[in-house]
């Protein structure tokens, strides 16, 4: 991924110094979208991307992007339209079967998604569900833990946007299969359990119609933005069902109908 190093505007590097703040202190801070433009969400990822060359400078590696905001309800409740971006790192990713530690996070939440490894590059000048079909060497069951460095999660599209699309940690299913005709990724039933209790369920079709869906708007977009998406990346497309909290001792469980199941142990924290 290309990374960007343009000066911000003032209001902008006030925006990723208290977002930068947040993570060094591990204390959530007030939203950061009084410091931008309002509604500026190009601003925002001027911010997100600032933050990303910083990372790739002291040694992080990206490894993907995450879409978010793929929910019609979502984005109804932020006042937007459409769905936005994070940058995956290779911190973020945590191994299958590996415990997580939950102070890695400030205000964990959790949700399961399909990922996609992409094959080959996405940067034709068209790029609809067919092109990012096909360009996928395996999809694999996914659990995003989102976590946003705003207090409360009081956050408006451009907080989100600035903070990296709430990013924070994830782990692929052991799993992988090709992408064929015989699986209707929007069929897809999603089953999230903690422990034994069901506390999240939804389909394929929850996000964006079809994740394909997604990844071509992604795909689109990153490219647009000027860094596309690349052979090797990782993309989680998008929530099936609605997140739910994490806390310490939490042992979750998703199972995608066609795609496969993937876990994820928090330790840590207080009980």
């Amino acid at each position: 991924m290309e990374t960007r190093t343009t000066p911000l505007p003032v209001g902008a590097m006030l925006a990723l110094t208290r977002l930068t703040a947040a993570r060094a202190e591990h204390r959530p801070c007030a939203p950061v979208r009084t410091l931008l433009p309002p509604g500026d969400v190009d601003a925002a990822y001027a911010v997100q991307s600032a933050w990303t060359a910083r990372q790739v400078a002291a040694g992080a590696r990206v490894v993907g992007r995450k879409v978010g905001l793929t929910n019609p309800a979502v984005q109804a409740q932020l006042g937007v339209d459409q769905p936005d971006f994070g940058v995956l790192l290779d911190s973020m990713d945590c191994p299958p079967g590996v415990a997580v530690d939950i102070t890695r996070t400030l205000q964990p939440k959790i949700e399961a998604e399909i990922a996609f490894i992409l094959g080959r590059d996405l940067t034709g000048s068209t790029i609809g569900p067919a092109e990012a079909a096909a360009a996928t060497a395996h999809i694999a069951p996914a659990l995003e833990i989102v976590d946003s460095r705003i207090t409360d999660w009081d956050i408006g599209i451009t907080d989100t946007v600035a903070d990296n699309a709430s990013s924070g940690l994830f782990t692929l299913g052991a799993e992988r299969r090709r992408l064929d005709r015989a699986l209707d990724l929007p069929l897809c039933r999603m089953t999230l359990r903690r422990g034994w209790e069901l506390v999240s369920e939804g389909s394929g079709a929850a996000c964006m119609g079809d994740p394909l869906n997604a990844l071509a708007w992604l795909a689109g977009t990153a490219r647009d933005h000027g860094s596309p998406l690349r052979a090797g990346d990782i993309v989680l497309s998008g929530a099936l069902g609605p997140m739910v909290p994490v806390g310490p001792g939490d042992h979750f469980h998703a199972e995608i109908s066609g795609v496969g199941t993937v876990s994820a142990r928090f330790t840590g924290g207080e009980a």
